[in-house]
C-alpha cells in the first residue's frame, strides 16, 4: 500500500534513481530482511549513482570527444614511446588542478588523439568541463563567429572550459587572424585552465608554424612553458588496431 505514494512522491521530488532503488527493493523479498539504515544506504547511493551518470553524459556530450576513448583501453604494450607511469599520473588530474598544459606530439597513427579523448572522458569523470577541438576547423568556426556576432561567447567558452583538447596542430602556418584567435584564447586560459594539444610537428617546429616571431614567442611562452611532454614514436598503430590506440 505504502508503494505507490512513496514512488510518486519520490518522481515528483526529482528523485528518479531512489525511486527506482526503492520499486526494485520493494518487489524483492530479501530486501524484508534489511535494516532501516541499509535500506536508506541503498537508495541514496542508487540517487547518487543516477545522478552522476546524467552529468557524467551531458558532459560527455558537451565535450564532442572525437574518439570514444576510456582510460582503460590505452594500449601501453605497442612499441611507440608511451611512458605507462607518466601517463596514470596524468589521469589523476594533478596537472589540471595545477593548470598545466600537455603537449602529445609524434607521427601520424601512433594514437596522439585517442590519449587525449582518454584524458579528456577521465576529466569528464572527475566531473571536470571538457571541449575537443581540432584545431583548423576551429579557426573555420571563429572566422565564421566573427561574422554572425557569436565571436565573444565561442571565445568565452574557449577560456573557461577547464580541459580544452586542441587536437590536430601544426597541419599548416597560421595567417595573421589565426595568430590572434590562438593567442586571445591562450591569454585567457593560462593559470587558469589547462590545455591538450597534439602534433605530428615537434614543440621545437612550432615556432615556424605560428610564424610572426613576435606571436610565436607570446603563444609557445603561454602554451609550453607549463607544459607536460609525451613524446611518441613508432609506425601507425591504425594498420593493426583500427579501433583503439
Amino acid at each position: 500500500m505504502l508503494a505507490h505514494p512513496t514512488l510518486d512522491k519520490l518522481n515528483s521530488m526529482g528523485l528518479a534513481g531512489m525511486a527506482k532503488a526503492f520499486g526494485e527493493l520493494v518487489t524483492n523479498g530479501e530486501a524484508e530482511h534489511l535494516s532501516h539504515a541499509e535500506w536508506l544506504g541503498l537508495l541514496l547511493e542508487r540517487e547518487w549513482s543516477s545522478r552522476y551518470d546524467r552529468k557524467l553524459a551531458a558532459r560527455l556530450r558537451f565535450a564532442k570527444l572525437r574518439h570514444q576513448a576510456t582510460p582503460e583501453d590505452v594500449d601501453y604494450r605497442s612499441e611507440r614511446g608511451l611512458d605507462r607511469a607518466l601517463f596514470m599520473k596524468l589521469l589523476g588530474g594533478d596537472w589540471i588542478n595545477a593548470h598545466d598544459n600537455l603537449a602529445i606530439c609524434g607521427p601520424s597513427g601512433v594514437g596522439k588523439s585517442w590519449l587525449a579523448c582518454a584524458l579528456g572522458h577521465k576529466a569528464c569523470r572527475d566531473d571536470r568541463s571538457v571541449l575537443y577541438q581540432r584545431v583548423p576547423r576551429l579557426f573555420a568556426q571563429l572566422a565564421l563567429a566573427r561574422g554572425d556576432g557569436r565571436y565573444a561567447r565561442l571565445q568565452r567558452t574557449l577560456g573557461h572550459v577547464q580541459v580544452l583538447i586542441l587536437d590536430d596542430w601544426g597541419l599548416e602556418p597560421l595567417n595573421e587572424q589565426a595568430r590572434h584567435d590562438l593567442l586571445e584564447i591562450l591569454e585567457d586560459r593560462y593559470g587558469r585552465r589547462s590545455t591538450i594539444i597534439t602534433s605530428q610537428l615537434p614543440v621545437s617546429a612550432w615556432h615556424g608554424v605560428i610564424g610572426d616571431p613576435t606571436y610565436a614567442d607570446a603563444i609557445l611562452d603561454r602554451l609550453i612553458h607549463n607544459a607536460h611532454r609525451i613524446d611518441l614514436s613508432g609506425d601507425s598503430l591504425r594498420r593493426n588496431l583500427p579501433r583503439k590506440a
